[in-house]
């Protein structure tokens, strides 16, 4: 299955709540139940304006789907082609 990096522009993001993250996921946990399981939300990085999240999915478009149904934003969506860590160096 593909895996994706979703950048969500969402400015303060960095400054939200516990309660208002938990939210959030309720909300993308939602639409995921109604979408199916080919489309797995696998983490999330929550810096000072964005939130870099990290799926699996068929395809863009039923990422795009998840972002629409669940009220946020999906800037940009790129596909991992391959992954490296320090284990790569040896």
């Amino acid at each position: 299955m593909p895996k994706y990096v979703i950048e969500r522009e969402l400015p303060g993001a960095g400054k939200l709540s516990a309660d208002e993250l938990k939210a959030i996921s309720q909300t993308s946990c939602g639409v995921l139940s109604k979408l199916g399981q080919s489309i797995q939300w696998l983490e999330s990085f929550v810096t000072e304006d964005k939130i870099y999240c990290v799926y699996t999915a068929p395809n863009k478009e039923l990422i795009k789907e998840h972002a629409m149904q669940g009220g946020f934003p999906a800037n940009r969506i790129e596909e991992v082609k391959n992954m490296i860590s320090p284990v790569t160096a040896e």
